[in-house]
């Protein structure tokens, strides 16, 4: 489970987070959509324990090892081969590399090349690799469909649906409205470092989801 309770990050003057609390459950996929500004990445920076807020508190049980991570960063080795990254990672969670991510993303053809020799959408693919070597109860996603092809983005919506259906939390921010809401169970609209609306997805279709943000953002 994870819990953000009263939120608040300024940068100088700067309000990047005013006040948030929400909780994202076991199962649950949360998709946070927003305009460039909103506080987005500053909320998974802090949920992720990169940055402490300046005052309230995030909580995610099992802590910091229980979190998988994508951001803007790839946080790889580039003189590194694909194979060596993910070990390298695995062992740092003192887990063996789960061979099958390979495969499930398309990469076992690239697994003997450096990172620096790839193109973009696989730096991603292999980015979304290392956030998932240790089998996390939560993801925390900064735009992770950037970069992939339409291939490797369906393999990442299953990936994600399926760390759902486990029973494992998710917090997905996109500017990707159908994306986002496809996977989401929960929805919320960032404007100003706060939410202007949290709730469930409730059977809302991506035209819908997306109407509801803009009025809401306005």
């Amino acid at each position: 489970m994870l819990l953000a309770e009263q939120l608040h990050h300024r940068f100088g003057s700067v309000r990047a987070l005013d006040g948030i609390s929400f909780s994202v459950r076991p199962g649950q996929t949360l998709a946070i959509f927003g305009p460039n500004g909103a506080g987005k990445t500053t909320l998974l920076r802090v949920l992720a324990g990169l940055i402490r807020p300046h005052q309230g508190r995030a909580h995610v049980e099992g802590g910091r090892r229980a979190i998988g991570w994508i951001g803007h960063q790839a946080q790889l080795y580039n003189q590194l081969t694909v194979r060596e990254n993910l070990r390298f990672w695995a062992s740092l969670y003192d887990v063996a590399p789960p061979a099958e991510l390979l495969t499930r993303l398309g990469l076992e053809e690239h697994a003997d090349r450096p990172v620096r020799a790839l193109s973009r959408g696989l730096v991603q693919r292999v980015a979304i690799a290392r956030a998932l070597v240790h089998n996390p109860a939560v993801l925390l996603l900064d735009e992770p469909f950037t970069g992939l092809d339409r291939t490797a983005a369906e393999t990442l919506g299953r990936l994600l649906a399926q760390h759902a259906a486990a029973g494992r939390a998710t917090v997905l921010v996109t500017h990707n409205v159908e994306e986002g809401t496809g996977l989401a169970t929960e929805v919320a609209f960032m404007r100003a470092g706060r939410f202007v609306h949290f709730g469930p997805r409730a059977g809302r279709g991506a035209q819908q989801v997306s109407e509801e943000y803009r009025n809401a953002i306005a």
